[in-house]
């Protein structure tokens, strides 16, 4: 990390009580306050107190886990089951920037559709006037989205057919041994 960028962020020191200590405001902090520096897009780095090894992702997930125990979760159980069974599959890695990618093309088409609209600006759309807004652009929004899935899922198979064609171009050489076909027992 460069000195530049450590020095800009936020650093939370995580204590062995399970504590958040906030350097910069030198107090302690919660999940809820951590949540709101996210929410806020203020840089920050979360490291254990004693190890200084960095804690920002648990910490992350701690909230996300919180966020989808509480109210309306945004993952259902097959999406969750699927990205548990990408851990340790050799598509883990292609899949989390897929993932990453699909989310900021997300953001990005919500931060166009926001700076799009001249009644209000950026600071005053409030989430209710989000929803608002979502109920009379649901059909454009829905025709937009099923046409970015659609595309998102060819590219994903056409990296996925590009993998297997390379995997069989690098082991193609290789002399394995085929297994012997059985007879069908009539």
């Amino acid at each position: 990390m460069s000195s530049a960028k450590k020095s800009t962020e936020r650093l939370i020191k995580k204590y062995p009580n399970r504590r958040l200590y906030d350097t910069q405001t030198s107090s302690y902090i919660t999940l809820t306050d951590v949540k709101q520096l996210v929410l806020g897009s203020e840089p920050f780095t979360v490291v254990d107190a004693k190890s200084n090894e960095d804690l920002t992702r648990s910490i992350l997930l701690q909230i996300i886990l919180e966020e989808e125990a509480s109210g309306v979760p945004m993952f259902s159980t097959d999406v969750l089951a699927q990205i548990i069974r990408y851990y340790g599959h050799a598509m883990q890695g292609m899949m989390g920037s897929y993932l990453e990618k699909n989310v900021q093309a997300f953001t990005d088409i919500q931060r166009r559709l926001t700076q799009g609209t001249t009644n209000y600006d950026s600071a005053t759309f409030s989430p209710e006037m989000w929803t608002q807004f979502m109920n009379v652009q649901a059909p454009i929004m829905q025709g937009m989205m099923n046409n970015y899935i659609d595309q998102s899922k060819s590219l994903f198979v056409q990296m996925q057919e590009q993998m297997q064609n390379q995997s069989k171009n690098l082991f193609g050489a290789f002399p394995f041994a085929v297994p012997p076909t059985t007879p069908e027992k009539k």
